[in-house]
């Protein structure tokens, strides 16, 4: 094992602790993406397949994705970035020899590998519950998950330097949730949305990466369409790792 993945690992194994104390945040993270799904597949039981391109099993399941990687990394992640933050954990780390971007994956690999983990659940229940059908484009589903996790973990750290304490994080992820719910088709595709409504919400951050996900998992998606929801995942990550590098902060706020 290399001295990085050696201190990647500790982090990781330290980070993991802290959340399994956590009940709130546990809860969160374990919980809250299925009561979503299955809170919100009745409403989506009166959308029309034909005009939204799949059925209400297919939508709940997808968006369920979306809703993972948004609390189980977002929620989480901003959460976890500013308590350790408070905590002086991230300056006394800086002061070591580990470096800064090992510090930000470090804290966020539980997150992580938690998201993949109820990703495949996600995928195994709708196939042998919903009797869905298998990824039609797995490389694809695999894509779109893995940029959404980083996505979302460079947007959690650069959320975290406006959030002054670990009460104020539901307050400053609040936008981020609202705007993807509403705009990025987790649960309410982009087809069915005016045209003009459409193109604005393809340009938001978890779009893209909901457009390879059900690429992945339903297929239909041509080239151009996965090009540029690649490249808007991609440009969205580029905005936020500046950010971060710009903003993020490693001391208490006062």
């Amino acid at each position: 094992m290399t001295a990085t993945a050696g201190r990647l690992t500790a982090l990781g194994r330290a980070e993991l602790t802290l959340l399994l104390r956590n009940r709130t945040a546990l809860c969160v993270a374990l919980l809250m993406p299925g009561a979503m799904v299955v809170g919100t597949k009745s409403s989506l039981d009166q959308m029309d397949p034909d005009q939204a391109g799949m059925s209400a099993a297919e939508a709940a399941m997808t968006g369920g994705i979306g809703m993972v990687l948004i609390l189980v990394v977002h929620l989480n992640l901003v959460s976890a970035y500013v308590a350790r933050r408070e905590e002086l954990v991230l300056k006394r780390l800086r002061t070591g020899e580990v470096p800064d971007r090992e510090i930000l994956v470090g804290t966020a690999l539980p997150a992580a590998g938690l998201a993949l983990a109820q990703c495949v659940l996600l995928v195994v229940a709708g196939v042998a519950l919903l009797h869905l059908g298998a990824p039609e484009r797995p490389e694809l589903l695999v894509l779109g998950v893995v940029l959404g996790i980083v996505l979302l973990t460079v947007l959690a750290a650069a959320t975290s330097a406006v959030t002054r304490t670990v009460e104020s994080v539901q307050i400053t992820t609040m936008p981020m949730f609202l705007i993807s719910m509403a705009g990025s088709g987790l649960f309410v595709p982009l087809e069915v949305m005016p045209e003009k409504v459409a193109s604005v919400c393809e340009l938001l951050p978890l779009t893209g990466v909901m457009t390879l996900v059900r690429a992945g998992w339903l297929g239909g998606a041509d080239s151009g369409d996965l090009l540029g929801a690649a490249l808007t995942t991609l440009a969205w990550t580029a905005i936020s790792v500046f950010a971060v590098q710009r903003w993020f902060r490693w001391e208490p706020r006062r």
